[in-house]
């Protein structure tokens, strides 16, 4: 092999190993929800799942928004060990009426601190909430980081149809239509699906971070290999 086609092959080998790394990094490097939707009008219990993206740090802090322009009424949120949560609520510009009940008041923001996430973990924060509103498609819920070197990130870009995915995409729920019975409630069947639904969509984020890890790592190993391909070449030249 000639030394102008290794150093070819050295080149493209380290592009191809960084190409791939680059690629990969977005499937899980940010904030996000499972699932990832939810029937409108119902009540869905979700998790916001949150990575550490640092080597040098822990992440000490989880802030999340909660609509103000999509209210939801009933929010509750599951224990964490070794976390605190803090739930903030608003009052409402405009009542809600709940199982007869007027509403005033809504969660605006919920907070989980005192335990940490360190590098190469990820922590998911599980939040029951509803009725989910019917009249828009997604709820966007915008969130902040917090590591231990004072670092916030902040997660709260939303996306745009048919536009490249932001650098900080804030977490959202996408809504669905659902059936419902003579009252209004979801009926049992859907009820399932939605179960079955939340079930798969978890399987696939699993799924998807496995295999995103796996092709990171495919792609370190094609890069190191073109860099030895690059000091073979090189012993070759010096020798020649």
């Amino acid at each position: 092999m000639n030394s102008s086609r290794m150093r070819r092959l050295t080149t493209v080998g380290a592009l191809t190993g960084s190409a791939l790394l680059m690629a990969v990094v977005p499937a899980f490097a940010h904030v996000s929800v499972t699932p990832s939707s939810a029937p409108k009008g119902g009540y869905s219990t979700v998790a916001f799942k949150v990575p550490n993206e640092r080597d040098n740090a822990s992440t000490i802090k989880v802030e999340v928004n909660l609509p103000a322009d999509h209210p939801i009424a009933s929010v509750s949120t599951q224990a964490v060990p070794g976390w605190k949560v803090e739930v903030t609520k608003t009052k409402l510009a405009k009542p809600m009426t709940m199982h007869g009940k007027t509403v005033t008041e809504a969660v605006t923001k919920i907070t989980w601190s005192g335990g940490t996430i360190e590098p190469g973990q990820f922590q998911q924060f599980p939040v029951s909430f509803g009725p989910l509103p019917d009249d828009t498609d997604q709820l966007v819920f915008k969130a902040l980081q917090t590591y231990s070197n004072n670092e916030v990130v902040r997660w709260i870009e939303e996306e745009k149809a048919g536009a490249a995915e932001p650098a900080n995409p804030a977490p959202a729920l996408k809504l669905t239509a659902a059936a419902t019975d003579a009252h209004g409630a979801a009926a049992p069947a859907a009820d399932a699906k939605a179960k079955d639904t939340t079930t798969a969509a978890a399987a696939d984020s699993d799924s998807s971070d496995s295999t995103a890890r796996i092709l990171g790592i495919t792609g370190i190993v094609i890069g190191v290999i073109g860099v030895a391909f690059g000091v073979l070449a090189g012993r070759r030249r010096t020798s020649a």
